[in-house]
């Protein structure tokens, strides 16, 4: 199952790497991400597979975390029209998405308040 932490981080230079300086001593490797700062306030968007030693290093390493949650993970080709296609499907299933962001490996990571209606969607 994947899982995705939302971090609060300061505005400011070596915020990202820290919170990421931190997962990687505690062993928790980071899948995909995305980042993104509004209002002064950043934002640190992770996948990781084990949730509970990825929310440890993180609070251990002085990071408050905003958000933790299911997602959903489904590899998607590096072709024009392909993501497209994945999210049409999950259109047409009535099913909003609230984040996305792509994983290292290439797979697009989707983030709602109905992760399953997602998965249907998308293996359906």
């Amino acid at each position: 199952m994947a899982t995705d932490l939302t971090i609060a981080l300061v505005d400011q230079p070596g915020s990202l790497a820290k919170a990421s300086d931190a997962l990687g001593r505690a062993g928790v490797n980071i899948d995909g991400a995305c980042g993104y700062v509004c209002d002064g306030e950043g934002l640190y968007h992770v996948l990781v597979r084990d949730a509970e030693l990825g929310r440890r290093a993180l609070l251990n390493g002085g990071f408050t975390i905003e958000d933790e949650r299911r997602v959903a993970a489904i590899p998607v080709e590096n072709r024009p029209g392909a993501a497209a296609e994945l999210l049409r499907r999950v259109a047409d299933a009535g099913v909003n998405v609230d984040l996305l962001y792509m994983t290292l490996d290439g797979q697009l990571v989707l983030g709602g308040s109905d992760v399953p209606g997602i998965e249907r969607a998308l293996t359906g």
